[in-house]
């Protein structure tokens, strides 16, 4: 079949590109990931470190850094190559970025100037199923360049240090503080800082060592492009399917209008088995399905730009690293569901707790493994779509209805569509919470349901069932700590600290986090 002519003229090098992420893919697929050695320990004394905090990432680290920053912290970014926003738009619902707001990042006037598209309806459809349209889910586009620019100069203006074109290499752990090694343009670079926080994303050296090669317990492969020319493009797609199973997966597909364009994805759940298919025959698939998908033809379309990519998801999530004076942040720590492949919208949600956190455990001077673990609690609304995962997606081996995604996806969107807004509203925007599931549960069609038992196996249903009743504490634990909160005001600092994030990890565990101030 092959990739159409054009796309060997499209920005960016896109052959080369392409067939790097494959290489790593293939990779990861059949465990040749070589796992670094870049984090050690010393009991060596440090002097004062100048530095609060190190961010290693920029691209959603910055976010953080300017946050922390504004609050008087003395924070440095270090970034691979030049802090710049991509020029694919990152889709979020508006209510989530009143965020910038809240902590004062952006002015009202910055914050629309941001927004570089919104759309209204969208579209969830399963082929021979269901069809469901939705309003303000997911539907505003922001500019990553004008974002991430505007940031990055007010994280500059209030002090903030950054050091772009810098490869991250090596960082140590003393008692006070660490030291952390880097290669810049001019040669060597190190600096020493009290808190290291990894924001180098899904496959930093630092989340590899900490892993140890351990195998992604899912990956979301996605492919797409942003092009002019489709006949209509008002609305959007949410989640949309017109195929049953194909080659061992089902193909999901999203689209949604762009500043330049109508920006389109194909994408599926997989897992990391060594004969699965590679990211150029998931975008040859791609560009083959798209004209049925968007009803055009394919030379009628002026492509702007083609992507690609695959996000690994680990049960061990978030990730709370083994060390001392170390956090993972966003990506890193695997912040967000196995069924999101997005991680800007994970970020900006917990983006007042970090702040907040990240600031309140400085003050401490108490930056041991456990308190920092409490920054990056396990969230059991997180958990719980594991088994939604598992759900949407087929092994190798597995003999399955061909229609039988498309069915059980129809027939629990129906039940939600029936319930209302409060329970498929969460539920899309990757907060679940435990009434709508449980109601959703409870007047599913078991003959939808009966049919995945074999497929899902007894041990991940049982494993299901404990962050269920989890998800069910937490909903209780959640209001309870609210109402307990005020009693804290005499407590020290610490016994406070421990407090505040335990009732967080109650709140965001139980996908309430936006129903008070979380900041």
């Amino acid at each position: 079949m092959g990739l159409p002519a054009f796309f060997e003229g499209l920005p960016g090098a896109p052959r080369h590109n392409l067939a790097l992420a494959d290489r790593r893919w293939e990779r990861l697929r059949r465990g040749e990931w070589q796992i670094p050695q870049v984090v050690s320990r010393s009991g060596e004394s440090l002097a004062e470190p100048e530095l609060d905090v190190v961010i290693a990432g920029g691209t959603l680290g910055i976010l953080l850094a300017a946050a922390l920053q504004r609050r008087g912290l003395k924070v440095l970014v270090m970034e691979r190559g030049i802090l710049r926003g991509r020029e694919q738009e990152w889709n979020i619902s508006r209510r989530e970025l009143e965020t910038f707001l809240t902590l004062d990042l952006l002015t009202p006037e910055e914050l629309e100037t941001a927004i570089a598209s919104e759309y209204n309806p969208a579209r969830l459809s399963f082929h021979q199923s269901y069809e469901l349209w939705v309003r303000d889910i997911l539907n505003v586009g922001v500019d990553p360049v004008y974002l991430l620019a505007t940031l990055k100069e007010k994280f500059l203006t209030a002090g903030g240090r950054l050091w772009e074109q810098t490869q991250f290499e090596r960082l140590t752990i003393h008692p006070q503080g660490v030291r952390v090694e880097a290669q810049r343009e001019g040669g060597a670079a190190a600096c020493a800082a009290r808190l290291f926080i990894d924001a180098m994303g899904h496959f930093s050296p630092i989340v590899q060592q900490i892993r140890g090669g351990q195998k992604p317990d899912a990956v979301c492969l996605v492919v797409g492009g942003c092009a002019q020319g489709y006949p209509r493009n008002e609305t959007g797609d949410l989640i949309a399917t017109f195929t049953p199973i194909l080659h061992q997966c089902q193909y999901f597909w999203e689209a949604f209008p762009a500043r330049d364009g109508r920006t389109t994805y194909l994408f599926t759940y997989v897992d990391a088995a060594p004969e699965r298919f590679s990211l150029e025959f998931l975008l040859e698939e791609y560009f083959a399905y798209l004209p049925q998908y968007q009803d055009c033809e394919l030379e009628a379309l002026s492509f702007k730009r083609a992507l690609w990519g695959f996000f690994p998801a680990y049960r061990n999530s978030p990730l709370q690293t083994p060390y001392d004076r170390v956090l993972a942040i966003g990506d890193s720590a695997g912040a967000q569901s196995p069924i999101s492949f997005g991680g800007f919208g994970a970020m900006v949600r917990h983006l007042p707790r970090l702040t907040t956190g990240v600031a309140e455990l400085l003050q401490l001077d108490d930056l041991s493994r456990d308190n920092l673990a409490l920054l990056q609690p396990y969230q059991p609304n997180i958990a719980v779509t594991w088994l939604f995962q598992k759900t949407m997606s087929v092994g190798l081996n597995q003999k399955v209805d061909p229609q039988q995604i498309n069915r059980l996806m129809g027939g629990i969107f129906q039940v939600m569509a029936a319930l209302g807004e409060g329970v498929w509203e969460p539920f899309l925007t990757d907060v679940i919470q435990f009434g709508g599931l449980s109601q959703t549960l409870t007047r599913a069609d078991p003959r939808l349901v009966l049919p995945l038992l074999p497929q899902i196996g007894l041990d991940p249903l049982a494993d299901w069932l404990k962050h269920y009743f989890n998800l069910g504490l937490y909903s209780a634990l959640a209001p309870l700590g609210e109402r307990l909160q005020p009693l804290t005001q005499s407590w020290s600092p610490e016994q406070k600290y421990r407090f505040n994030q335990r009732l967080q990890a109650w709140r965001y565990g139980a996908g309430v986090e936006g129903r008070s101030d979380s900041s």
